[in-house]
């Protein structure tokens, strides 16, 4: 009975994501674009000409260290909006701004203010924050060039990849403050890498290098200083950016459409029995057969060029 309600529940919402996440006309951008000045902690940059498609979403908290503030995450819910209805933006960076760090977690000091019922609706609110990442209709890449602890590594979690540069350091550490992890952290990561290994790094509060992450499956890809060090370079404060700009580039000439339907199937895979799984598979690649892109690509093939898919 229960698998039964599961399979119409997950059905359910993938029909509803069709409707609400329809694909429409991808156009070129042809300026570079910043969210409201007045927005200091969160800001979305929309890069132009070969880049056009993929949005940076930049953490700028340089005093807090990017700690997940009440003013933080409004923004960051706000950012958010934007970018599920940009029907231009193909692809999502998170990167933090701040040299050192991608998000030091929850801002211990803004907490220790609050009265249980106030962290109880602030910890709703970073759930729903991190929820709505991890359900935007664009892949996503969490670029980690530092440490990304406690709520930092739960944000990069409900990424689809993530992509380190030698500065990385994830972990949940949360049990070494007498708590838990409690935005998502103990849920994905066991999706991700199994109970035993997520058992072992939050019952001892271990920190991770990249190296190590790369090793479990945490992280997709690790870039070291020596790959892309050079007589001009300073440092490797964004390097993991870098390669994060590459994987979005690697992504940006498919299909935006077919890109969004298999990430819908993807995402529905793990929550649900083989079955279902394959039922959603199969609604998802019908939202492909009528788009002009799938005509595109097969002309494309047939004339031996490389396709331009405009999202429709």
């Amino acid at each position: 009975m229960f698998n039964t309600c599961l399979s119409r529940l997950a059905l359910r919402t993938a029909l509803n994501g069709f409707r609400s996440n329809s694909a429409g006309p991808i156009k070129r951008l042809c300026r570079f674009v910043s969210t409201d000045p007045s927005v200091k902690e969160v800001k979305v940059v929309r890069h132009t000409g070969a880049d056009a498609g993929i949005i940076t979403l930049a953490l700028d908290r340089p005093k807090a260290k990017n700690a997940l503030s009440r003013s933080l995450v409004t923004e960051f819910r706000s950012a958010l909006d934007e970018i599920r209805s940009d029907q231009h933006a193909r692809v999502v960076i998170v990167q933090s701004l701040v040299p050192g760090v991608f998000c030091a977690g929850a801002d211990l000091k803004e907490r220790a203010t609050m009265t249980p019922a106030e962290v109880e609706q602030f910890l709703y609110s970073v759930k729903m924050a991190f929820k709505e990442l991890e359900s935007l209709p664009q892949p996503t890449i969490a670029a980690l060039d530092g440490a990304a602890l406690g709520g930092g590594f739960e944000m990069s979690l409900c990424c689809d990849l993530r992509v380190a540069g030698p500065r990385a350091l994830l972990g949940l550490p949360e049990t070494s403050l007498a708590i838990i992890p409690g935005a998502g952290g103990t849920l994905r990561l066991t999706r991700l890498i199994g109970a035993s290994r997520t058992k072992a790094l939050v019952f001892t509060a271990r920190r991770l290098g990249p190296f190590p992450a790369l090793s479990m499956g945490i992280i997709n890809d690790v870039v070291e200083a020596s790959e892309c060090m050079d007589d001009k370079d300073t440092g490797d404060h964004s390097l993991g950016y870098q390669r994060a700009l590459e994987w979005a580039r690697e992504i940006l000439p498919n299909g935006p459409i077919a890109v969004r339907m298999a990430k819908r199937s993807i995402d529905h895979a793990s929550a649900v029995d083989p079955a279902t799984g394959l039922d959603i598979e199969q609604l998802c690649y019908a939202q492909v057969i009528p788009t002009q892109d799938r005509m595109e690509g097969l002309r494309a093939f047939k004339e031996k060029r490389k396709p331009v898919y405009k999202g429709c």
